[in-house]
Parts: structure tokens; sequence; C-alpha cells
């Protein structure tokens, strides 16, 4: 029977179009977040332009230097919706016991 195959993975294509991937980093973390700790301190941080608001209460999300690649990398900063009885908290590094750790923000129930 040559074929039978082909409506099994036309059927499971059909229910995975529905699938939305968001990155990571722009979701913001309600649990625990990834641990990184590094013994390489983060550069200074980077000075960003904030673009125009693209709609009204639009909140910005600053930048900050991530790990990846056994180095420090630049997440640009973005907008993302408010969401009501929450507030941001920004991710940053802090250093402990002569390593530095990345604390991950995101949004934190008021």
């Amino acid at each position: 029977m040559r074929g039978t195959g082909f409506a099994p993975a036309l059927l499971t294509a059909a229910l995975l179009s529905g699938c939305v991937v968001v990155p990571a980093h722009r979701a913001g973390y309600y649990g625990a977040a990834p641990v990184v700790v590094v013994d390489a301190p983060p550069p200074p941080q980077q000075v960003e332009v904030m673009p125009a608001m693209p709609y009204p209460g639009a909140v910005w999300i600053n930048g900050y230097w991530g790990w990846r690649g056994g180095r420090h990398h630049w997440v640009p900063g973005y907008y993302e919706r408010p969401r009501s009885g929450y507030r941001y908290e920004p991710n940053r590094w802090e250093s402990r016991g002569g390593r530095w750790h990345l604390r991950m923000g995101g949004w934190i129930r008021l």
C-alpha cells in the first residue's frame, strides 16, 4: 500500500501549523529561570536608542548582556504590552563569591 503514510503526515502538519514559538527572552519568567553562573563580568551596559512607542502604554524592556557560546552577547531591548497586576523586573548580573550570576527578569505579580 503505497502512500498510506501521507494522510497521517498531512494531519500532523495541519495540527502543528497552529503552534507559535516565542523567543524565551521576550516571554518573561513566571517560574524558575535558567541558571547562568560565569567567571567573566559582563561588559558595561550598552546605550540603546528607544524607537518610537508602537502603541499607547507600551512598556520598554531594556536590553541586557546574555551568555551564549562561552561569551557575553547583547540582547537588544524591545517594547511589550503591559500586564495588569504585574510589574517588570529587569535582567541583571550579580557578583557573588567572585562569580557572576545572571538573574533573569520577568513580570512579577504585584
